[in-house]
């Protein structure tokens, strides 16, 4: 179990990587050298496209929180359940189907078993993606009680620094300063809320 709750974190971290790529903040001014990490990471992490994400991630950025948000659920801002059904739904591409059936006769190819490649590939993909989608756009962007502080519709919280690491790479707990600053990388946007100053850049 714990083998598995380590892949599920590491899987996490492959989108991670993969979104720091759409961002281009993991090489700047390298275009064409993040699209190809960011490609790998996402094959690697449950045979998604990037191009595919790519342009969602973005129209994410340009309205989050609204009916032209492909992350939100303008029917539902408050239920996990019914957003995340969405969220799932406008994901999901039969070309990923496609891709993780490919990738798991190749491991079985080299010998891994069925077993192995649902315990240790496909468990913590889905594990992964529940974790991104509870601490990376539902607890951030959910509506509640209090309204948001601007339009990019984000709330960041307090947790200690490890427990923002190991729940979504400080993309939940510091939610708020990535959509002020999408161009900074995950690992500095704990500096980001200690600034005076926020930098404005995508």
């Amino acid at each position: 179990m714990a083998i598995i709750m380590l892949q599920t974190w590491l899987s996490t971290g492959l989108f991670i990587i993969a979104h720091d790529c759409m961002h281009g903040s993991l090489a700047p001014g390298r275009r064409r050298l993040n699209t190809m990490i960011g490609t790998i990471c996402l094959a690697a992490y449950a045979g998604l496209s990037y191009r595919v994400l790519y342009p969602k991630h973005k129209a994410h950025h340009r309205a989050p929180g609204t009916s032209a948000d492909p992350d939100f659920n303008a029917a539902e801002p408050r239920r996990a359940w019914p957003w995340f059904v969405c969220f799932f739904m406008n994901y999901y591409t039969h070309g990923q189907i496609v891709r993780i059936t490919a990738a798991a006769i190749v491991y079985m190819l080299f010998g891994a078993s069925l077993e192995n490649i649902a315990a240790f590939w496909a468990v913590p993909a889905l594990l992964a993606l529940a974790q991104l989608f509870v601490f990376g756009t539902y607890l951030p962007h959910r509506h509640g009680e209090a309204a948001f502080a601007d339009r990019h519709h984000a709330r960041s919280n307090d947790w200690p620094a490890l427990a923002s690491l190991l729940t979504c790479f400080h993309f939940g707990a510091y939610h708020h300063e990535h959509h002020l600053s999408p161009g900074t990388p995950w690992w500095r946007l704990p500096y980001i809320r200690a600034a005076s100053k926020v930098p404005h850049r995508q």
